[in-house]
This record gives structure tokens, sequence and C-alpha cells, in this order.
């Protein structure tokens, strides 16, 4: 069997929030350090774009504040289009680079806000997105739902690479759907700084026989403009928690505590095969005469994402 061997980084760091082009900054700075001895690079959820930690905007069941409305029009003005100068950044940077990237944006398309992740491959093409399929919680509020059109994984240097956002990764059926497009890379960018998560992700890592890359912001109050209503203090707003997981479920890097930072690590790809000589879920072991997964691809009728 051939050795297919690459190395990768995740990125902890927080959005400069409601400042796009700081953000972008921000961004092309860890991309360069993760370029010094990476193929591929994962960013957090909502990276650029930002994340909006404790925010009500205004809204209570029956109403909504005109205060509230004005920081949905602050975060949507600083959300990105998918043909607009920030996506085009991104790629330059990652095409001058070398560097293939995961990157977690928020997703302007016509009056609606997604949680999406970008794939930019390493000659600086934007070959696959994927918008977020359930937002949790208020985040219903912000952000719409994505469809099966955008679940795909993709082939980008040199593995398969997919990704989960957030609690995308507590649906079973979402992983699962991974799993049987043989995904390699599993990315898993988040904002959930919680000691389950990493528990989470190495269960995922094992149950998937895939390699699990989680990428959590970390901010603090320095990283939201001064009338932000929620301040942390003393206390990081995201803590972090960032790790890297192999096919058996070890901790190959991290979790890295309360600080930003990149975590780096060298995968020896044929470990997934090692892996699933015990434990395919949707091969050998997914009783597939008991059990059968059906996934809707087609996109909604509001879809933007293809054009």
């Amino acid at each position: 069997m051939v050795e297919r061997v690459i190395r990768v980084s995740v990125i902890q760091a927080g959005s400069v929030a409601f400042d796009t082009a700081a953000t972008l900054d921000r961004f092309e700075r860890f991309a360069v350090e993760a370029a010094q001895t990476s193929r591929l690079a994962v960013f957090p959820e909502a990276f650029v774009g930002g994340y909006p930690k404790g925010l009500d905007f205004g809204a209570r069941v029956g109403t909504r504040s005109e205060a509230g409305r004005d920081w949905f029009a602050r975060y949507y003005d600083g959300a990105v289009r998918l043909d607009g100068p920030q996506v085009e950044r991104m790629c330059k940077v990652a095409k001058r680079l070398a560097l293939a990237m995961v990157v977690g944006i928020i997703e302007q398309a016509r009056g609606t806000l997604y949680c999406t992740v970008l794939f930019i491959t390493e000659d600086g093409r934007l070959v696959n997105l994927h918008r977020k399929l359930m937002p949790t919680a208020m985040e219903r509020l912000i952000w719409g739902m994505g469809d099966g059109a955008t679940t795909q994984v993709v082939e980008m240097a040199g593995a398969r690479v997919g990704a989960a956002i957030c609690w995308e990764n507590y649906m079973p059926l979402y992983r699962t759907w991974l799993y049987a497009q043989g995904v390699e890379l599993y990315c898993a960018p988040t904002v959930d700084d919680r000691p389950q998560w990493q528990t989470s992700m190495r269960h995922i890592a094992y149950e998937g026989r895939c390699f699990v890359l989680s990428a959590c912001q970390y901010a603090t109050d320095a990283d939201y403009p001064p009338d932000y209503p929620l301040r942390g203090g003393a206390e990081a707003l995201i803590k972090g928690g960032s790790l890297i997981v192999s096919p058996f479920g070890e901790v190959l890097a991290g979790p890295l505590g309360a600080q930003e930072g990149v975590l780096t690590a060298e995968l020896e790809l044929r470990q997934i095969v090692r892996g699933k000589f015990d434990l395919d879920v949707t091969g050998h072991y997914a009783r597939s005469d008991v059990f059968e997964l059906t996934v809707n691809t087609a996109p909604s009728l509001c879809d933007e994402a293809a054009t």
C-alpha cells in the first residue's frame, strides 16, 4: 500500500467581531504561520463574519426591538458573499501560500445569512462549501438552514475532506453520510468550548475511523466592539479547546487551552485502513440488510450555493 502522509494544522483564534477587514488580516497572519509546516489548515466556525456570542438581537416571542434590528444589520454588513472580494482574497492567500483551507464564514445570500464552511484548494480554487444544516437554539434567529446539496465530501490536499459545523456533529445521520462518502479528514469547526466537546471529537474519530480536525475560536472582550452587550471580563467569551484526533481516538495535538495558536500534526492516512479492519460503520459493520440511509442532496428552491 502506498504511504500517504499529510501535515495539517487547526487554527484557534477569534474573529475581530463586526470588522471583517481586520478579521481577514488575522486570517492571513494565521495562514502564513500554518503554511510553514502544513498542507491544509482548518479555521473555526464563523471565523470570517464572527460569532455573536450571547447576543439576543432584541428578540422575544411575538416581538423584536429596534435596537436588535440594528445589531442584525451590523452583523449582516460583516458577512461575506461567495462572489465578493473577501472570498477572492482568501483564495489568493491560499494560492500564494500553496495551502489548502477549510474556513468558517458567515455567508450573505440575499437577505439571509448562513453559517458556512468554504473548501479552498492549495491552488486557490473554491471547490466546495457546506452550509450548516441545523443552527442551534438562538442561532436559528440569525442563520438560515442549509440543505443536502452542500453536504459533499471533496478531494483536496491529497485526501477526502468533509466538514460538520459545531452541533452538526451531534447529528448521527449526517455523520453517517460523511462516513459513507469515505471522509478521511473530518473537519469540525466550532465555537463549543466545553470539555464534553473534546470527548465527542474522540468518539467521532473512533466511530468513523477518520482523522478529526476540530478548530474552535478563542475570543476575549478585546475581540468585540466596546458597545457589545456581553462582556466576559477576565474570562474569555469563547475559550478554545481545539484538537486533532487519530482514527483510534488518540489525541495527536491539543486540546489547546485558553489562548490563540496553531496546532499541527502529521497524519499517516494508512491508519484509517488499519482502523477499518474491525470497524467500518458504513461497510462491513453497517448491516445494510437492516438499516438504510437516504439523503436528499437536491438544493432547496431558494438555494444560492451553486450560483
